[in-house]
């Protein structure tokens, strides 16, 4: 360690040390440290949302008397009064203090205060021979004694990593921060209010599966004891929620964890948030069209506007979509001619020299590996990518016109897959033929492939009608209405490696 950064640590623990001997002080004085409850009648917001704008004659006339909460994050002392600021996680506001108004005791009491403390603040508002909006205190209340000091105020917190690992800490001196989650909370409301408004209802379904399924992917593996069996963490809840639909639910929808044993990226957590609804007498053409509906109307009620700033990119919202088949995008943008497509050994042999060996033991999964290396990124503005091999798509109807490709679609969105989206596979023999073409593909070690769910065949055989179904990446969609390049932006506490 440098002398540097021993100077550093040493000159933390001091500080430390000092404010734990201000908290013993405090008790000393008869303090409460940890209080049970104080009476609030506003939150920071709530005021400066209510006043930024009145007047001081007005403020001073109508009398309006406060307590708030909050956290400390400045301190100017003057002799004989001292202002702050505390803040809640949406807004900021000053205080002033006064021997003559609080107390010379309770005055002098607040030299033991320190930046980072809560404290509740009890007064009248007025705004300063500046314009500031102020409370000038009455009394004030000790809520909470922050031992640590908080990061430097024009450094804010910067790294990085320590951020993700200490969110409550980013929360506190990054406002952007909570603005994210406002936001995000914000958009799950926004969905939430859509489809209750088209008369869907909200389910949960299990998140422990005894069988994997409804997406290609490498599922968490658990054990129950009691019942003495191995269990798997949900890759998707899309077979429960069709079974629903065979029970005559026409209408559904789930905002859902699913867990998937993949890697961590700038877009994959392994643990995330996705929307899946389902509607009976529906197609893929169908879900399209809600999707369209649906992140057009998010993104004018919570931005007020349907062009989105991603990165250096702007994204146009504007209805209606870009749509191209897959094939045609592949042909568009991965560089290959035409009819390189029809040398079907030499697209595998590509496959695997770009996403390594094994990884495209067919040409349909091959055909999807060029896609992700080539063309994914070509794709910002919003683009529906259509019907793909039927091959890496089990769980989808065939297309009528071509028989090799499934009536389903991929919303690309600045080179992310925001949605995935099928016409229904509603044909019990088919759906068992192709679980166990899977069943054979997982044989041969690919751990992504399905295996054959026989309840679910034999919910199909009690009829599921035609039907539209659909996943949309929550934490994806967030991302791009924040405009973060990272999930674990969006995510509040994303997976790490413990630290050793």
């Amino acid at each position: 360690m440098s002398d540097a950064k021993t100077d550093k640590n040493e000159d933390l623990g001091e500080q430390e040390a000092v404010r734990r001997d201000k908290m013993r002080k405090l008790e000393e004085a008869g303090v409460d440290l940890f209080p049970h409850k104080i009476p609030v009648t506003h939150s920071i917001h709530d005021i400066v949302s209510a006043y930024s704008e009145s007047g001081g004659e007005e403020l001073e006339s109508a009398g309006i008397h406060v307590v708030v909460p909050g956290r400390i994050v400045s301190i100017r002392r003057m002799g004989r009064a001292v202002f702050f600021h505390i803040q809640d996680s949406e807004a900021k506001l000053q205080a002033y203090l006064r021997a003559d108004k609080v107390g010379q005791d309770r005055f002098e009491l607040f030299s033991l205060i320190d930046i980072g403390d809560m404290v509740a603040v009890e007064g009248d508002l007025f705004k300063t021979r500046t314009g500031e909006l102020t409370i000038l205190a009455a009394k004030w209340h000790f809520l909470a004694k922050c031992l640590h000091p908080l990061p430097e105020k024009w450094h804010g917190l910067q790294d990085v990593e320590l951020r993700f690992r200490k969110r409550y800490l980013d929360l506190i001196v990054n406002p952007d921060t909570a603005r994210i989650f406002r936001l995000r909370s914000r958009i799950i409301a926004g969905i939430r209010d859509y489809f209750s408004a088209r008369g869907y209802i909200e389910v949960e379904t299990p998140m422990m599966h005894a069988i994997p399924g409804g997406a290609l992917a490498k599922p968490f593996q658990t054990f129950h004891n009691a019942l003495g069996m191995e269990l798997y963490l949900r890759i998707a809840p899309e077979l429960y929620l069709k079974r629903l639909t065979v029970g005559g639910m026409t209408k559904v929808y789930e905002i859902n964890r699913s867990f998937r044993n993949e890697g961590i990226s700038a877009e994959h957590n392994p643990e995330f948030t996705m929307l899946e609804f389902y509607e009976a007498y529906a197609d893929y053409h169908d879900m399209m069209n809600m999707t369209e509906e649906l992140i057009h109307g998010l993104a004018v009620d919570l931005l007020g506007t349907d062009r989105l700033t991603y990165g250096e990119q702007t994204i146009s919202l504007e209805r209606p979509w870009k749509r191209i088949k897959f094939m045609e995008a592949l042909s568009e943008y991965s560089g290959l001619a035409p009819s390189r497509f029809d040398d079907h050994d030499s697209i595998i042999e590509l496959a695997v020299t770009l996403a390594g060996e094994g990884a495209a033991p067919t040409y349909g999964k091959a055909l999807d590996v060029i896609f992700d290396k080539h063309v994914k990124q070509n794709l910002v503005q919003p683009t529906f990518v259509m019907n793909p091999p039927k091959e890496i798509s089990p769980l989808a109807k065939a297309s009528p016109e071509n028989p090799d490709e499934a009536q389903r679609f991929e919303l690309m969105v600045a080179g992310m897959e925001i949605a995935n989206a099928f016409s229904e596979l509603s044909d019990p023999a088919e759906q068992r033929r192709r679980f166990e073409q899977q069943a054979e593909a997982r044989k041969k070690g690919d751990e992504e492939s399905h295996v054959i769910d026989e309840d679910y065949i034999n919910a199909l055989e009690y009829g599921l009608p035609p039907t539209g179904g659909e996943g949309i990446g929550i934490d994806r969609l967030v991302m791009l209405f924040a405009d973060r390049k990272s999930i674990r932006e969006v995510i509040l506490f994303p997976l790490l490696r413990p630290k050793t």
